[in-house]
């Protein structure tokens, strides 16, 4: 189950540089002006060996105090429903204000979740006996950094990953395949969830943001076995305004981030759009596999021979350059070719699973590599003299073996890419390659 961090606190306290810093990123934009924050930045951390989620949900803008605060509150109260962990961001040289007395307020009332508190933009070692004043919000010792020059950050990324409860969920069935159905509001998920399951399990409306939380059923008819997620809709940023729709969108990358495979619905009146990319985006960002369900097909009023496969031709343009996966065309409300979506997702699922034995993968790798080499660089001839794969790997991981690896370029991990999906069955799941000093 993956885990997520909200940061949290007054503007102008840094929470936005931190982001970036955590992230190694520049995602968030950086100003000194307070609110420049206005959309919910979310991004992936990694360190020693552990990965995880966070989201900056700094920034508003304000006209007064009153709104300062009321807005602080909301955004906060949500956090802490949602997150695991939660970054109380406080500025070292402005000391406590009221605003970070109405944070800690908030934070303080809720026992479940670990707080941790941030005394940012500590530059040097004076001020970092300035941070003691924050032991008076009640909120335990209090980190500092400097988010700025990266000070200290990495001592928090310790602290952030002990906090974390990783025996969470362990009540499912860990083996068990999920498939998560993603994609923007009123795109008929919850129709199509509705259609496999067999009942009305869900509330179907014609509003988007219906469905407020990821739902999971387990789905054992018809050979299949696995676990269905149900999740909210997914909005543009600046569309996302209603608390509960928030949470919702927090709910729903969790639900992505959690998934083997993502069912990603696409409007077959709208055709596919900027936000369909979004949510392919952080699909591939987190390297799920993947099948494409465009959806309300029997709406389409003109269709010839020629107009599924121009459908499919905008769908892969757009997705490129990874286009190596199914796509089905078909409706939720008349349950045309909807279990043909299940099948391809179980073998997308499948392919996510499917190891290659070392001998075999270089028989058939090393003389497609000897005929089309890597381009030497600075007069020096690169030579790839073995590959394997990884075992045990999350996602299809293979390593191939050279003199120079420093001079393989991104052309030439695309053509390798290409050459194992035209030799073996990989439709539908990532593949990752790394080259490594033979």
């Amino acid at each position: 189950m993956s885990n997520l961090v909200a940061i949290v606190g007054r503007p102008n306290v840094g929470k936005s540089t931190l982001f970036n810093r955590l992230t190694q990123t520049r995602h968030a934009i950086v100003s000194e002006t307070a609110g420049t924050t206005r959309d919910r930045q979310y991004g992936k951390v990694e360190w020693c060996g552990h990965k995880f989620s966070i989201v900056d949900t700094g920034g508003w803008v304000v006209k007064t105090d009153d709104i300062f605060e009321d807005e602080i509150r909301k955004q906060v109260t949500i956090a802490t429903m949602e997150a695991d962990v939660i970054l109380f961001v406080v500025d070292v040289l402005n000391g406590i204000t009221d605003l970070d007395n109405e944070v800690a307020d908030i934070l303080r009332r809720q026992k479940e979740k670990p707080v941790i508190v941030v005394s940012n933009k500590t530059d040097s070692n004076e001020l970092t006996y300035n941070a003691a004043e924050f032991y008076a919000l009640g909120l335990g010792d209090p980190m500092s950094i400097s988010a700025l020059t990266g000070s200290g950050t990495g001592d928090l990324l310790d602290l952030i990953i002990s906090k974390f409860d990783n025996t969470k969920n362990a009540d499912e069935d860990d083996d068990l395949p999920r498939f998560a159905i993603v994609g923007r509001p009123n795109v008929g998920k919850s129709s199509l969830t509705n259609a496999l399951i067999g009942e009305e399990r869900n509330i179907v409306t014609d509003i988007a943001g219906t469905t407020r939380d990821s739902i999971h059923t387990r789905y054992t008819k018809f050979g299949f076995d696995f676990y269905l997620v149900d999740t909210a809709g997914i909005r543009k940023k600046n569309k996302v305004n209603e608390d509960l729709e928030f949470y919702s969108v927090m709910r729903s990358i969790r639900a992505i981030e959690n998934s083997d495979v993502c069912i990603l619905l696409i409007d077959a009146e709208r055709g596919i759009e900027s936000q369909d990319m979004n949510i392919f985006q952080i699909i591939q960002r987190n390297e799920k596999s993947l099948v494409v369900f465009v959806n309300k097909w029997d709406t389409v009023a003109e269709k010839n021979n020629q107009t599924i496969k121009n459908f499919e031709t905008a769908i892969r343009n757009r997705m490129a350059p990874w286009t190596d996966f199914n796509i089905v065309f078909g409706s939720a409300v008349t349950q045309q070719h909807i279990f043909r979506v299940l099948e391809r997702a179980k073998e997308a699922y499948l392919n996510r699973t499917r190891k290659i034995s070392t001998s075999k993968l270089n028989e058939v790798m090393l003389p497609l590599i000897e005929a089309y080499p890597p381009p030497s660089m600075k007069g020096k001839f690169i030579k790839i003299k073995y590959c394997s794969q990884v075992p045990n790997a999350k996602v299809p991981t293979f390593i191939f073996y050279a003199n120079l690896p420093q001079y393989v370029k991104e052309p030439y991990y695309r053509f390798l890419e290409n050459k194992i999906r035209a030799n073996w069955d990989f439709v539908g799941t990532p593949i990752r390659i790394f080259v490594r000093q033979k």
